[in-house]
């Protein structure tokens, strides 16, 4: 939820009873510790430090990209940017030096695990959770010693997280009963889930957890933008995308997906596919308009509620109760 959740959600969170989750994808190492401080100074309970762990390449030649976009340069009256700036970069010694100083209860991974010694000093501190698309995925990560395993259905928010054998999408549902039958370890169900009903049916399923993201998007502590906070809670539809970073995540359409249609093979590879887009980001978003920035949100998009974090968590776990009471 890089760029949605922050501070004041993870600790509204953690006040409700829940896990929270600060999104490091895009903080360096002094960001980290201040911001788990700023938690834990206002909650007492869990934290969870998310981190990607991509291979980020040189540049790649983003001509037939550029080329797509020059008509958008044209109608922002923006030019292209000379060089890369501000990329996501992948897990590293530095970040996990950060890691090492905050001791988080947990650490979890997106688009793989890190290189085995870094993992090593991960788990010297933290619990490790790694996010799974498919059953040989979460198998792989079970195999790496990781403490839980999120399985990450097709309705889920944001970037899928695949990482071996590219985006093969399968339903929350199937994908949480195929990998808890499959695995030793607790599994996490993640996608669609949006209200108690929804924890209640992944827990009848066998997950250990469940794990929620675009229902926080509503609340007051969210970092969500207002065109993105007006799309919630409509029957507005969300695709998976490639072209605002390279890589598929799921969220609402805006102008440059209409116009280019959802995926495209001449998108460069993740995180490189924001260099391109950057000044029109940045033209748009000066006149109030999200015509080039990524709107993530899951399917169940149209269930999210408009309410502090804190009664949400404390709301989604009696709706949660209550389901399985039935």
């Amino acid at each position: 939820m890089a760029g949605a959740g922050g501070v004041a959600l993870a600790a509204a969170a953690i006040r409700g009873g829940a896990v929270g989750s600060l999104p490091c994808a895009m903080l360096d190492a002094g960001q980290i510790a201040a911001q788990a401080a700023e938690v834990r100074a206002a909650a007492g309970g869990p934290l969870n430090l998310n981190f990607f762990c991509h291979e980020l390449d040189d540049a790649p030649d983003d001509g037939a990209w550029r080329t797509a976009l020059a008509p958008f340069y044209d109608r922002e009256g923006v030019t292209p940017p000379e060089a890369a700036a501000g990329l996501r970069r992948p897990f590293d010694a530095a970040l996990c030096a950060a890691v090492e100083a905050v001791r988080p209860e947990i650490v979890s991974f997106h688009f793989g695990l890190p290189a085995p010694a870094l993992l090593a000093r991960v788990k010297a501190v933290a619990k490790v959770f790694g996010n799974a698309t498919t059953v040989d995925e979460a198998r792989f990560l079970a195999r790496q010693g990781c403490d839980a395993v999120i399985a990450q259905g097709s309705e889920a928010g944001g970037h899928a997280g695949w990482f071996l054998e590219g985006h093969r999408p399968i339903g929350t549902l199937a994908l949480v009963r195929r990998i808890v039958r499959a695995v030793d370890v607790p599994v996490i169900a993640a996608g669609g889930i949006v209200d108690g009903a929804g924890v209640a049916a992944a827990l009848a399923l066998g997950a250990s957890a469940a794990q929620s993201g675009t229902a926080y998007l509503a609340t007051p502590e969210s970092l969500a933008s207002p065109m993105h906070r007006n799309l919630l809670g409509s029957e507005a539809e969300t695709v998976f995308t490639n072209l605002l970073t390279g890589r598929e995540a799921r969220g609402f359409r805006n102008r440059l997906i209409d116009a280019l249609g959802p995926l495209s093979p001449i998108v460069p590879a993740f995180p490189h596919a924001a260099t391109a887009l950057a000044p029109l980001r940045a033209a748009a978003e000066a006149d109030g308009r999200e015509d080039y920035s990524p709107l993530w949100a899951g399917q169940g998009a149209a269930l999210a509620r408009a309410m502090p974090a804190e009664t949400l968590t404390r709301l989604l776990a009696e709706e949660a109760l209550a389901a399985l009471r039935l």
